[in-house]
């Protein structure tokens, strides 16, 4: 190998290394604590789609029973919430994740979501009606 190419090979060497830890940031996987601090949501790879599941619920009282007791459907309502998949379906579409579903346990809806990786490292998640608004978001921090 001659002196050219193992410089060129040295140069982009120290280019993936130096990239690696950006791309790792820029990525949405991994734990999130949602807004008001009542849970933890880990994001991954769900075959070709982005899902998430409650990995722990940090807001515990002792009334409160831990099982998805909003759900409409009867035969899900005994299910515990921590372990429950609450993000599915999502695709990377531009700088944004879009086209997924969010479920949420308190009121046993379930909305039309997207997610967005903020530039402070924060994920903004937006959850709407069926019929594209009205539309509310939160912002989840990386745990």
């Amino acid at each position: 190998m001659g002196y050219f190419q193992r410089l060129a090979a040295c140069c982009l060497a120290i280019l993936a290394l130096q990239s690696a830890p950006a791309s790792a940031q820029s990525s949405i996987t991994g734990n999130w604590l949602t807004d008001g601090g009542k849970a933890i949501v880990t994001i991954a790879r769900c075959g070709s789609n982005i899902c998430g599941r409650i990995s722990r619920v940090l807001v515990r009282t002792p009334d409160e029973d831990q099982r998805d007791i909003n759900n409409p459907d009867a035969s899900l309502r005994s299910r515990p919430i921590e372990g429950m998949r609450v993000l599915s379906g999502f695709r990377l579409d531009g700088d944004q994740y879009r086209h997924g579903r969010i479920y949420d346990p308190e009121s046993g809806r379930s909305y039309n979501a997207r997610l967005r990786l903020n530039s402070n490292g924060s994920l903004r998640v937006t959850g709407c009606l069926s019929i594209g608004w009205p539309c509310q978001s939160q912002t989840w921090t990386r745990r």
